[in-house]
């Protein structure tokens, strides 16, 4: 087996394409390769995962202790070849002093040699102290190699390989040219996500096919080899209830999803049904359903544009079919979206209106307390925790909601929908610029299973009304 983390010493030097270039030239060796992301992140695991044909997986401090990030790693990477895991921002960037929930302190949690990035623009010798010092920083930690980036031409890449070569004792183990090729298209949320073009697997194979000329892929195999192996997890535990089929928005516009979420979902007792959102014109026979987060300001045409779809949605939340939706399913599900001038009309479950800015208004994790209006607190067996831990980032705000709008969540840290609230409801609907993940007690694809399926065997029986609101 192979495990290792990819981390650079600041962002946007190029460790996420070459990341993506790893996992796909690993691949291509027919080697299963197992990518994570650390911190909360959707877009780069769309592309992970795409480039390693298996599921990305986030691992993040804040939202699960230690326990829960080992048992998660192992469950996912116990039966691949190699384990990939992205770092996010530089390798000992934290959020505290101590760097508790760095790239650097995973590595450590799990064991993992760092394979460091080196934007090495405008770099000669300068470079060996920089290397130097990241290992002098904390000696616990294993800088097993590293990849030059960006690199000015062949001359260049000869002068750094002899500074490193002088100075240190890291290998260097790949040498990447500046390619403008190899760029990922960028928004204002980040990355462009690989499920809005059609073109993401052929760039996917052109950044492997790069990575694989000018990686060692042997040397970083042999550098990262490891005898000790992961343990064999626990299966889910799978819900023996009849399924609840739940419409589940998948599209260009929507694919902010946890891979382990809906995997979750899924033991739960959910059969999740796919639509689209900008082209399937009716809603598919369910008993619920979930609108991920994503970029719906960017198909606002689409999205107003198929009428029929809207309609029946908005028929159906406002007739109480269980729903769940997160930031860009929260905007969907409002009256209208006004972004760069223009204004569309959405579907209107929601009594308020969209608006894009320029800045983010809500960035990073969020704390939530729920209250007893939260429509899934009275299903299930347990309470649900005093508080939980999330995150969100949107450039949206929503304005002209009731006064008397009803929300699920009171925010302790983070923004929300105001500042102080989150999760408007409405009916048997949760809508919230908050991203939930299924961590350290927060179960919520069991909890909204559990919802949809009371609503349904309520709707069965009509003198029992208590899932109407």
């Amino acid at each position: 087996m192979h495990r290792f983390l990819v981390s650079a010493a600041h962002k946007s030097s190029g460790k996420t394409t070459l990341s993506i270039g790893l996992a796909a030239a690993l691949r291509q060796r027919r080697l299963s390769v197992q990518p994570f992301k650390k911190g909360p992140d959707y877009i780069d695991p769309l592309w992970l995962g795409l480039a390693a044909g298996r599921g990305c997986c986030n691992l993040d401090f804040f939202l699960s202790p230690d326990d829960e990030i080992r048992a998660q790693f192992a469950r996912h990477g116990h039966d691949a070849d190699v384990c990939l895991v992205e770092g996010n921002k530089g390798l000992y960037d934290g959020l505290d002093l101590k760097g508790s929930n760095s790239n650097a302190a995973l590595a450590k949690l799990l064991d993992l040699p760092v394979i460091l990035v080196l934007d090495a623009r405008g770099m000669t010798r300068g470079i060996a102290p920089l290397i130097l010092g990241y290992q002098a920083f904390d000696r616990e930690i294993n800088i097993a190699g590293v990849i030059l980036n960006r690199l000015g031409g062949h001359r260049h890449e000869s002068k750094l390989r002899a500074v490193i070569e002088h100075y240190t004792d890291v290998p260097v183990i790949g040498a990447v040219q500046e390619d403008a090729r190899l760029a990922l298209v960028e928004r204002h949320l980040g990355l462009m996500p690989a499920n809005e073009t059609g073109e993401a697997s052929h760039h996917v194979a052109e950044i492997a096919q790069a990575v694989a000329q000018q990686v060692d892929l042997d040397r970083l195999l042999a550098t990262t080899a490891t005898t000790t192996t992961l343990p064999q997890p626990l299966p889910l535990r799978a819900s023996n209830e009849t399924p609840v089929r739940i419409a589940v928005a998948r599209d260009a516009a929507f694919g902010f999803y946890y891979a382990d979420d809906l995997e979750a979902l899924r033991a739960a007792g959910a059969e999740l049904v796919p639509f689209d959102a900008c082209r399937d014109p009716h809603l598919p026979a369910c008993d619920g359903l979930f609108i991920g987060g994503g970029f719906p300001e960017s198909f606002i045409d689409e999205l107003e544009a198929n009428a029929t779809l809207r309609a029946e949605i908005l028929d159906a939340v406002g007739t109480g079919l269980p729903a769940y939706a997160e930031c860009g399913g929260l905007m969907y599900l409002s009256r209208s979206i006004a972004w760069k001038g223009q204004r569309r009309r959405m579907v209107g479950a929601i009594a308020g209106d969209i608006v894009m800015h320029e800045k983010p208004v809500g960035r990073g994790y969020v704390v939530l307390q729920p209250n007893a209006a939260h429509p899934w607190a009275r299903v299930g067996p347990g309470a649900d925790p005093p508080e939980l831990r999330a995150h969100e980032f949107h450039y949206s705000s929503i304005e002209n909601l009731p006064a008397d709008t009803h929300f699920a969540y009171a925010v302790q840290r983070g923004h929300g929908v105001d500042g102080k609230h989150d999760g408007i409801i409405y009916k048997n609907l949760l809508a919230s610029y908050t991203h939930l993940r299924a961590t350290a007690g927060c179960d919520w694809p069991a909890r909204f299973v559990r919802f949809v399926r009371e609503c349904k065997d309520q709707r069965a029986q009509p003198e029992n009304p208590s899932c109407s609101r």
